[in-house]
């Protein structure tokens, strides 16, 4: 009649798991009955995450009238268990385990005040029993000791009231049980009386009325409900009922009597009754279906209670929860929780039982060396990572699109990085750009209107035009590298900003040529005479820009930009950038501005002492060096920036060369021309000149 055991592993297991007990005490016999439930269950404990702390057996019988094997018994056994931080005891047995419990608790007491001792032992602690356990109790009723188990969670065998059972008991007398002295017997010990024609009068002082009525009877002593064992019993009747009953209808082995007058006469062979029970299932009176399964084991459930002590000793059991089989492992273990009476000594309820305290989020459990696996040490995450939950055994990544909060406890999604127009940074470089553009479009107005005097004329007017016009688109195209990117603007960015910063510096490096093949030109017999002319300006403006052209189309042609979302560079923000796409080409196009910058300096160098009053060398040499010295800071900042400081850098950069430019190359010459015209006449500049 009791349940497969195993069940009542799990629902152990189960129970531990939803009160998070994870470091707990076992104390079981010390006989084969007890190693066999060490054995099945410390494994079932460990792959759930559960330790034992210590395991205890109960050793032989004790003899409290002897003190010689008490003293000697103390000295070998003490509770010093109880001390530990498991506050949850599994205990299995029967009365011999309760009787060792009670002797190595309460033997001390004589020794120290009760009250001491009992809050010393017994604080914070949470029995859990099993079903062998919870029939033991039955033996103890009216006991000192039965106050450690107040709180206790007991396994039972499942049971339920059956009708009219309560009023059966209530009319029952011991004048119904004719021949039953075990019903005399106890009716007068309950009840403290004598029956008519019992065989000791003398015990008993009065005489029975057998109006005495056992709901008056303290519960620990008798119930009026039917008890789990009771139930047992009642099925195990009826089933036993039923396969008799079967092998009557089948007339197999029955021999009756000729006036069938009952079952009695039936010799069954015990084998017999086996293989019915093993296929039997009925209903009892209660509405529960009775059957067994292929090991002849019952195939219901266990009840959980509460076992609840009062002042007087006596108690009571109260239904909890249950362990129901036909529910999945995890919803196998139904508790109420608002049910249950804890023991009075805890200081929480329900009691942590841990080996050490939990590891809260943002750390996780780091194992201690020469420790159960229940024993660790907490470890705060390292940075980038978190844990959500308590006694997580990993820190946890979040995903590319969150990061971890300061408390690294959650994920928070990461901000969009982007110069964004509404940005400080971003207004001052945008205004800078327009102010600077809209300043380079007077002074070529001012050039066109003046395009007639001498300094308008020297070194090629169309080339200083070409120049202030990409100067203007200069400035401009560095607008495109505000706001968030997207595929226009990532294809156009660099794209724009290679081919025009090329057309500028190919018009510096063409009127630098201009002076040079002027200046030997002007020498007898010279073979540059035949160079002197617009077009080698040309050719070198057209030949060196369309170098740059080319590096570009290449690059648009096998790996363009496209916009592209870093998550990785920055810990708390998405940077969402232009992806070069190739960043061969990227840096081919950026080289190659870089060589035409530094082949524009040597040769202005070169030229910058010519004697000729309209020589621009001396303010083209100024230009580019201050073009080089940007562009060669720009690259190691450029590539120790991240995000929107990257494209910052590359903007003031863009902004600063071409003001260079400006400023150097036409700053003077817009001096001359609108402050001083009297010194733009080519007679002044003749006369300067000699």
């Amino acid at each position: 009649m009791f349940p497969h055991i195993h069940l009542q592993y799990e629902g152990i297991v189960q129970l531990l798991l939803h009160f998070r007990w994870k470091w707990v005490g076992l104390i079981t016999l010390d006989d084969e009955r007890g190693d066999r439930f060490l054995q099945t269950l410390e494994p079932m404990l460990s792959r759930n995450g559960i330790c034992a702390a210590f395991t205890k057996k109960a050793t032989r019988e004790v003899q409290w009238d002897d003190m010689d094997f008490l003293k000697n018994f103390l000295d070998n056994n003490n509770a010093n268990f109880l001390n530990s931080k498991a506050n949850t005891l599994v205990v299995s047995g029967e009365s011999r385990t309760i009787v060792w419990l009670a002797a190595i608790i309460f033997l001390p007491t004589v020794l120290m005040d009760f009250t001491e001792y009992m809050a010393r032992t017994s604080a914070g602690k949470v029995w859990i029993t099993t079903v062998q356990m919870d029939f033991a109790f039955n033996s103890f009723q009216k006991v000192d000791y039965i106050e450690i188990f107040h709180g206790a969670l007991s396994f039972s065998i499942y049971s339920k009231d059956t009708p009219d059972f309560r009023i059966f008991i209530e009319h029952y007398k011991p004048s119904l049980a004719k021949g039953d002295g075990f019903i005399r017997d106890f009716w007068e010990q309950v009840f403290d009386c004598t029956l008519p024609g019992s065989s000791n009068p003398a015990k008993f002082g009065e005489t029975c009325t057998e109006e005495e009525r056992l709901e008056t009877v303290p519960a620990p002593f008798f119930e009026m409900s039917m008890t789990d064992h009771s139930y047992s019993i009642y099925n195990s009747v009826y089933a036993i009922a039923h396969a008799l009953h079967i092998l009557d209808a089948s007339r197999i082995n029955r021999r009756a009597t000729a006036n069938g007058s009952s079952l009695a006469s039936l010799n069954v062979p015990p084998w017999k009754l086996h293989t019915l029970l093993q296929r039997i299932a009925f209903n009892n009176s209660a509405g529960e279906e009775v059957a067994f399964n292929e090991y002849g084991e019952m195939k219901g459930g266990f009840d959980i209670t509460n076992l609840i002590t009062f002042a007087n000793n006596s108690y009571v059991r109260v239904k909890i929860g249950r362990v129901d089989p036909q529910e999945p492992l995890s919803k196998r273990v139904i508790i109420h929780e608002d049910r249950i009476k804890w023991s009075r000594h805890l200081s929480q309820v329900p009691p942590l039982s841990r080996c050490n305290d939990n590891c809260k989020p943002g750390y996780s459990r780091k194992k201690k060396e020469g420790e159960k696996f229940c024993c660790y040490l907490c470890d705060q995450c390292p940075e980038g990572k978190m844990s959500d939950k308590e006694d997580m055994d990993y820190c946890i990544t979040c995903s590319e699109d969150h990061y971890p909060n300061q408390g690294q406890v959650l994920c928070l999604p990461k901000v969009p990085n982007f110069l964004s127009f509404t940005e400080p940074m971003s207004i001052i470089l945008a205004s800078s750009a327009l102010c600077f553009s809209l300043i380079t479009a007077l002074v070529l107005l001012a050039f066109i209107k003046h395009q007639n005097t001498p300094i308008v004329k020297a070194n090629n007017r169309t080339l200083t035009y070409v120049l202030l016009i990409s100067l203007v688109l200069c400035f401009l195209c560095s607008l495109l590298f505000i706001g968030q990117p997207n595929k226009v603007t990532c294809l156009l960015r660099q794209m724009t900003f290679g081919i025009i910063f090329s057309v500028a510096l190919s018009s510096v490096l063409a009127k630098t040529v201009t002076v040079i093949v002027a200046f030997m030109a002007s020498k007898p017999r010279s073979l540059f005479r035949k160079w002197v002319g617009k077009h080698l300006a040309y050719y070198i403006e057209v030949s060196c820009s369309f170098i740059e052209v080319l590096i570009c189309s290449v690059w648009l042609g096998s790996s363009p930009p496209f916009p592209d979302l870093d998550t990785h560079s920055l810990s708390r923000e998405i940077i969402v950038k232009c992806n070069e796409g190739s960043a061969t080409m990227f840096y081919c196009a950026l080289g190659y501005i870089g060589f035409l910058a530094i082949i524009c300096f040597i040769v202005a160098f070169k030229a910058r002492k010519l004697p000729d009053s309209f020589n621009e060398a001396k303010f083209i040499t100024f230009s580019m060096l201050v073009f080089c010295s940007v562009w060669l800071s720009f690259v190691p900042t450029y590539l120790s920036t991240k995000g929107k400081d990257m494209v910052a850098v590359e903007i003031f950069s863009i902004l600063a060369s071409s003001v260079g430019l400006l400023g150097c190359i036409f700053f003077p010459k817009c001096f001359v021309i609108l402050l001083r015209p009297e010194l733009n006449r080519r007679e002044q500049l003749i006369r300067k000149r000699h």
